[in-house]
């Protein structure tokens, strides 16, 4: 006889941001039941035993957003066990025998700008005025349910006007443009181009140097941590937290089914046959495709929203790479040594960044020129020839993770979309693999132990990663805010009442920040307030405004 649980909430999915949102309805004393397909909980924050002694984290690794997420923090993971490692340098960026090089303090980032290229450093300085100055009121922009008022309201407070003006004019620029607005050398071009292409922007696309520049600056603030003992220690805190409010989760249980009577979201079904009746709500910690498209009925989705989920775009297909290494990684460049992350731009034979020396964009050996071919690569469906590669040194960054005078590291790429083969996820790891060796001559033969998964590996461990895509859909504008996942939702609440969406398909997107889960936590306990009913008829007649039409087809 097939089983039944009656709870005030279910949330479909076990990765953080399901975690969070389960967190916050106990917090709020709702019976709540997490179910998590794969059998262990974490989704993409998870950590394994690469080969003996050297602990590899199993997609993200380095968490710049989690420290800064008002979410996380007012959890209080560190209570649950978590603790933060950082390494000695934030990031580098090699070029031939020097580096553009990150660190935590923003003054020995300015001095290494300024001593290839003066004017740099006082410029980089002054971006970090800025973003010390709006910071709070950006963030609570980013990671409010769509459309924010407070964050807006005070950063016109703190600004003014005319600046708050020329802000959203330099946040609306390409990377490219931003950076020969902003910098002579290429040094300092790089850190913000590469925190771009490290974001899934292309950087010739409006906001992409808005991307690079919140991703610099988060490491420059707060750095870019990694949790002791592996990702899968975050993971754990939060399942502590959740538990510890009352929360109860299942592995190895697949929703097969959310169930829908009378427009109204009331329990989901596992393939194993648990029926769990929900109560009050359902939150799904899953894709917007698999939600609208598979979990729910046909009848429930009003076509105008399957027309635009046609639509929906995935960031690019990845190729991850997880080495054990016999010693750490040999730099040409002495300044990488220290980094916990690296991005790497084809080969190690650039000389733009030689004191005295303009960035020539005219130069096809330029890093800049290189990132652009890349990304132009992926646009247009080759196979980059140098590929733009993220690389971290997570020994270097928490030394437990491997034998001491080893090194426990990883690299991915992204394939061109569509491109999801085994036959091309080797072929990229290759070009992954000859792409570090130009940078350190000899890695090669450190290698111990090698792992490479492709964009099938990576959605068999964790299902939202649809074709190896790692973001819950692609950073750029069109598919942001207001229009994620699709136009006029930007918010949590769907279609059908009494269901949320918590994923990173959902506004404000991709990264591990755990506001996605809040925001889907937050909408469900309103609907059950003091003005819930009100709250309920006013959701439903947008809905209804918004998705009335059946679409004709272009």
């Amino acid at each position: 006889m097939a089983a039944r649980i009656d709870v005030d909430a279910v949330v479909v999915g076990a990765g953080h941001h399901g975690l969070v949102a389960a967190a916050i309805l106990a917090d709020a004393g709702w019976d709540v039941l997490v179910l998590e397909a794969q059998d262990e909980i974490g989704g993409a924050v998870r950590s394994t035993l690469l080969c003996p002694g050297f602990v590899a984290d199993r997609f993200s690794s380095f968490h710049p957003l989690a420290v800064a997420s008002p979410v996380l923090r007012a959890l209080e993971l560190q209570a649950h066990g978590l603790r933060w490692a950082h390494a000695p340098v934030v990031l580098a960026h090699p070029l031939g025998e020097h580096a553009a090089v990150l660190h935590r303090d923003p003054e020995r980032t300015a001095a290494g700008l300024a001593a290839m290229h003066p004017r740099d450093g006082d410029t980089w300085l002054a971006l970090v005025r800025r973003w010390e100055r709006i910071e709070e009121p950006l963030l609570q922009t980013l990671f409010a349910a769509f459309p924010p008022v407070r964050g807006p309201a005070g950063l016109l407070r703190r600004v003014g006007t005319p600046e708050a003006l020329r802000i959203a004019r330099f946040a609306a620029l390409p990377a490219t443009r931003m950076v020969r607005e902003l910098f002579d050398g290429e040094p300092a071009r790089m850190l913000l181009l590469g925190n771009a292409a490290h974001g899934d922007a292309p950087p010739v696309a409006p906001v992409s140097g808005a991307l690079g520049w919140l991703l610099a600056m988060l490491g420059q603030r707060h750095g870019f941590p990694a949790p002791v003992g592996g990702a899968g220690r975050l993971a754990a805190a939060l399942r502590r937290r959740a538990e510890t409010a009352g929360a109860q989760i299942r592995t190895g249980e697949r929703v097969e089914r959310v169930v829908v009577r009378a427009g109204r979201a009331v329990g989901v079904r596992t393939a194993t046959g648990l029926t769990v009746r929900a109560r009050r709500a359902v939150v799904a910690d899953v894709s917007a495709p698999a939600l609208f498209g598979r979990l729910l009925p046909p009848d429930a989705v009003p076509a105008r929203l399957r027309d635009d989920l046609r639509r929906f775009e995935w960031d690019g297909p990845t190729v991850k790479i997880d080495w054990a290494l016999d010693g750490p990684i040999p730099w040409r460049s002495p300044g990488v040594a220290g980094a916990g992350t690296v991005h790497l731009c084809g080969g190690a034979d650039g000389d733009d960044h030689r004191a005295g020396h303009s960035a020539d964009h005219s130069a096809d050996h330029s890093a800049e020129h290189r990132l652009v071919r890349w990304s132009a690569d992926l646009e247009t469906g080759r196979l980059p020839r140098e590929p733009f590669v993220l690389l971290g040194q997570m020994t270097t960054t928490d030394p437990g993770r491997s034998p001491a005078g080893t090194e426990c590291a990883w690299a991915y790429s992204h394939l061109p979309p569509g491109r999801t083969g085994a036959a091309d996820a080797d072929e990229l790891a290759r070009r992954i693999v000859a792409t570090v060796e130009a940078h350190a001559p000899g890695f090669g033969d450190l290698i111990r132990h090698q792992a490479v998964r492709g964009p099938a590996e990576l959605e068999a461990a964790d299902a939202n990663l649809v074709g190896g895509a790692v973001n819950g859909g692609t950073a750029q504008l069109h598919q942001q805010l207001l229009f994620r996942p699709v136009p006029g939702l930007g918010r949590a609440e769907t279609p059908v009442a009494h269901l949320f969406l918590a994923s990173a398909s959902a506004h404000p997107g991709g990264g591990v920040h755990g506001v996605c889960g809040q925001l889907a936590a937050r909408a469900a306990l309103a609907e059950h307030g003091g003005l819930g009913a009100a709250r309920r008829a006013l959701r439903s007649a947008a809905m209804r405004h918004l998705f009335r039409d059946t679409p004709a087809r272009p």
